[in-house]
């Protein structure tokens, strides 16, 4: 192995102000110390010689004269070694050793792509470690032999894999997002899954595959340190004409796998012998939960220790854990590089699960959930009764149109429209009900179903494609859990034959009175499907059978203390509030500040709220003010948004409105009536603030016929039958409140203000703690209620759940009215949709995307970089289908925020 010097460059070290370019031996040094205290870190920067190819390095090592162990950080496919550098210089202030690499074919590397050839890619790290093994300040276990371990995402953690598997040196790795069988990953059950291996083979090689968490879709963006070349030129030939002969029969052949697996980490499985922490993301449509599953279970037989981590996000885009995923491979290689037997290097198996959003910046909220052991995908299964006869649906010629399901990069993204994404032709599928679910049921792992198939297809055989849809009361909504998809080749079918289908592993929360729908599709746009039409006959075996890992405890904060108290405080606030009975002020006499004023005006006696002058001063203040001269007015039948930062002064305005806190100045009328403490107009309004205390050891009806009973009003006065329809809690009412989601608990206080149908509802921050699914729940809920003619006033950080909500906005700043009206005339109005693209397009693409059907308009944004498309008729999950099938590189698409530009504009962007 020879050491080839890069051109003469200026580097710079970094230490304070300082700067200073060094040429330090045999390749480049750098020093650079990231902010404050942190001590330098140490970079030489060289290539290696290596057989067919120099091997752009960067080594990096703290400051002290010790031993220490060594780390080698792979990157992602169509990366380079330049996408480890944070993390390589977090790891040598800590004691490491550390080097990066680009793959060959990648970064400034020579060579070409091999798919982590076991004769390059394999062996390029093993001369890695010979390399570390002579460095004076690695820590050696023997003669040549470094103590040493490697990590990396996507591609770079196959090579963790397969480096352990092929030299024996290697100490422990910690894989993520990556593949255990890379023939499984892209011919799944036989399917050929024809976007992501487009990404691999005609751009993956010039741009790179999205990284985790990064949103990026079919035409992926090009990423950093690409070559002349593009597309397959730039692989091995072997696997340019694999590919090649795939895509075009348009399924995978025996060769096709041979060569895949033969570079796959399962072709050395049983070598795999160190410990192993395995980190596998939730949204992948590219490798999935069941590739990690595969490596867990191989290596944990080989008696390693293995930990497991389902993790947010994953090649489909989604949330990110960067911060939490590199503090777990540290303490896992503290422990078993450093012998640190003090540190605590986590649970054997954690997921992270979705938690609520947080309302004051719309960010999704994760939680973690933990077991003691990896429990597998298959285990505690509970079986779930489908419903449904026989049934026949068609393969279309050219399998078009396709369903819609997983779509490459931005699967993950796919939640936040709901289910308006996941999409089945009629007379392409068929489909299974369950009975509404009587409890929550937490699915940990992968569902399976025995089926009878038949086909009409010449050759007997038959291209399925499973998926479990979360289906809401009244089949109202429909979820697809990641937007995955189980795809089958069955073979031998033409006289039927019976089929085990094994679903996509997930982790999900079914709400009590939602079903399951399983859902077989002949197409699928990811995948290829025979060309040939033909019909398909199903019909299900047996349950549905579902895991459960009931050992995996979710970390959740405990119920606020007082809801296990007696519900005495409950009912005397239900009594001040909502007693039919005026208390009036000694001798009559108004607050100090406040006008003397009718009781009732007849001219307003149909305006639900009228606010007029409002003011309220902090205590013990002269001259500073939580509201100030406030006045706004509110009709029936609308849903309006009481908006502001914090410290805008909405809380303390709803707090006045209900009674709770005398104004100093000013008035509020609701249907005419002055509104005071104990006002008999009171028992006209409805209000959740600041969340509900329930008894948790009682159902959800008796919790709410106690409350009612508190208010001294006769029980046929609660209307509990509307209030439940509408809130939509289903059977959920007879179970114990201890058992509720969050969920579950916030409808169940809106109900609970809904008891007396009241004609004004007040909500103050309803979607806290929910998730995106409870939130379109909690928002159709608002919208029913005030279809009846009543008014729903809601204050929320959501700005956009309050643009699809509300009619009519009011805006406060500083405890001032800022702008009021309706929605659409403060934002704008129209239906547009922002579309980021990975890289710019043509002018005619763009004419294109506007002559479809259901688009009003597109224009470019200011960055060129994405577009702004205003949907008439078209919906959100149409329009998606449409840029695929035109090819547009789609890197994101969401509501065009209209709201917020307007709301942070409003309010100077104090907020």
């Amino acid at each position: 192995m020879k050491l080839r010097l890069p051109r003469r460059r200026r580097h710079r070290l970094i230490a304070g102000a300082a700067a200073l370019a060094l040429l330090a031996g045999a390749g480049t040094w750098t020093a650079a110390a990231a902010s404050g205290d942190e001590p330098a870190v140490h970079r030489t920067d060289q290539v290696l010689e290596m057989p067919g190819a120099g091997i752009d390095t960067s080594y990096f090592t703290g400051s002290g004269s010790g031993k220490r162990p060594a780390v080698l950080l792979g990157h992602g496919f169509g990366g380079s070694k330049n996408d480890a550098r944070a993390y390589a210089e977090r790891l040598a202030r800590d004691g490491y050793a550390v080097l990066t690499w680009s793959a060959r074919g990648f970064g400034r590397s020579g060579g070409k792509i091999g798919l982590n050839d076991p004769e390059f890619e394999v062996k390029d790290v093993s001369r890695l470690i010979d390399w570390l093994a002579k460095r004076p300040e690695v820590r050696l276990d023997a003669d040549g032999d470094p103590r040493v371990g490697v990590a990396g995402g996507s591609y770079g953690g196959a090579i963790a894999l397969l480096a352990a598997g092929h030299d024996r040196r290697v100490d422990a790795i910690a894989p993520q997002i990556t593949y255990w069988n890379l023939a499984d990953s892209l011919f799944p059950n036989g399917v050929f899954k024809k976007l992501w291996a487009g990404v691999f083979f005609t751009t993956g090689a010039a741009g790179g595959l999205p990284a985790a968490g990064s949103p990026a879709a079919a035409g992926a963006a090009p990423g950093a340190g690409s070559g002349p070349a593009s597309g397959c030129g730039r692989f091995q030939p072997e696997l340019c004409a694999m590919y090649e002969r795939v895509a075009v029969a348009g399924k995978p052949d025996e060769e096709a796998r041979r060569l895949l697996e033969a570079r796959s980490p399962s072709a050395v499985g049983d070598r795999i012998k160190v410990p192993t922490l395995i980190v596998q993301g939730q949204s992948d449509s590219l490798f999935p939960l069941d590739q990690a599953d595969a490596m867990a279970r191989a290596i944990a037989a080989n008696g390693a220790p293995v930990a497991v981590d389902w993790a947010a996000g994953g090649h489909d885009g989604g949330v990110r854990e960067v911060g939490r995923i590199e503090d777990r491979v540290h303490t896992w290689f503290d422990r078993h590089l450093k012998d640190d037997r003090g540190v605590d290097t986590g649970p054997a198996f954690q997921v992270t699960r979705t938690g609520g959003i947080d309302t004051t910046n719309g960010d999704v909220q994760l939680r973690e959930a933990a077991g003691d052991r990896y429990p597998g995908l298959t285990h505690t299964p509970r079986a779930i009764t489908l419903t449904g006869r026989e049934q026949s649906f068609t393969n279309p010629p050219g399998g078009a149109p396709p369903s819609l399901s997983s779509l490459p990069g931005i699967g993950g993204q796919l939640a936040a429209f709901g289910t308006g994404l996941s999409l089945d032709f009629p007379g392409q599928y068929a489909r299974f009900d369950s009975a509404p679910l009587d409890g929550e049921l937490r699915v940990t792992g992968t569902p399976t179903v025995k089926l009878q198939v038949r086909s009409t297809a010449a050759d007997g055989s038959a291209v399925l494609f499973g998926k479990v849809y979360d289906v809401g009361p009244e089949g109202g909504q429909q979820l697809l859990p990641n937007q995955l998809v189980a795809p089958v080749r069955v073979e031998n079918a033409q006289n039927g034959t019976e089929v085990e289908l094994r679903l996509p592993a997930i982790d999900h929360a079914v709400e009590a009175g939602h079903r399951l729908r399983l859902v077989l599709s002949a197409t699928d746009l990811g995948y290829a499907t025979p060309a040939a039409p033909a019909t398909y006959t199903v019909a299900v075996q047996g349950p549905l059978a579902v895991p459960v890992a009931d050992g995996v405890r979710t970390s959740a904060a405990a119920l606020p203390g007082w809801t296990w108290g007696l519900p005495l405080g409950a009912a005397a606030l239900a009594a001040l509030l909502l007693t039919v009975r005026r208390r009036p002020r000694p001798g009559g006499a108004p607050a100090a500040g406040l006008r003397a004023a009718p009781d009732r005006e007849a001219a307003l006696a149909d305006v639900p709220l009228e606010i007029t002058g409002l003011t309220k001063r902090y205590a013990k203040s002269k001259d500073r003010y939580a509201v100030r001269d406030l006045s706004f007015r509110v009709e029936k039948g609308q849903v309006l948004g009481l908006l502001g930062p914090n410290g805008a002064g909405k809380t303390t305005t709803l707090r006045m409105l209900m009674g709770l806190i005398s104004p100093d100045a000013g008035e509020i009328r609701v249907f005419g009536h002055a509104v005071r403490a104990g006002s008999p107009v009171l028992s006209r309004v409805g209000a959740f603030v600041e969340g509900a205390g329930f008894l948790p050891h009682l159902s959800g009806r008796a919790n709410l016929e106690l409350y009612w009973q508190a208010t001294g009003r006769p029980a046929a006065d609660a209307h509990m039958a509307e209030a439940l329809e509408i809130a939509g809690l289903g059977d959920a009412l007879e179970r114990a409140v201890r058992t509720y989601s969050q969920g579950m608990r916030q409808r169940l206080a809106i109900a609970q203000a809904m008891l007396g149908l009241p004609d004004l509802l007040i909500l103050d921050e309803p979607t806290n703690g929910l998730d995106p699914p409870q939130i379109r729940e909690m928002r159709d809920v608002m919208i029913r209620y005030a279809a009846g003619g009543r008014t729903v006033i809601v204050s929320s950080h959501l700005l956009s759940e309050v643009e699809q909500s509300c009619t009519h906005l009011v805006v406060m700043d500083r405890g001032q009215r800022v702008a009021a009206g309706p929605v659409a005339e403060i934002t704008g109005g129209g239906d547009t949709l922002l579309v980021t693209l990975a890289e710019r397009v043509a002018d005619v693409v763009v004419e294109k995307v506007a002559a479809l059907e259901g688009v009003d308009s597109v224009v470019r944004s200011d960055d060129g970089l994405g577009l702004l498309v205003r949907l008439d008729g078209a919906s959100a999950g149409e329009l998606i289908a449409e840029l695929v099938r035109l090819e547009v590189p789609v890197s994101a698409v969401g509501p065009h925020r209209r709201l917020e530009d307007a709301f942070l504009t409003l309010i100077g962007g104090a907020a």
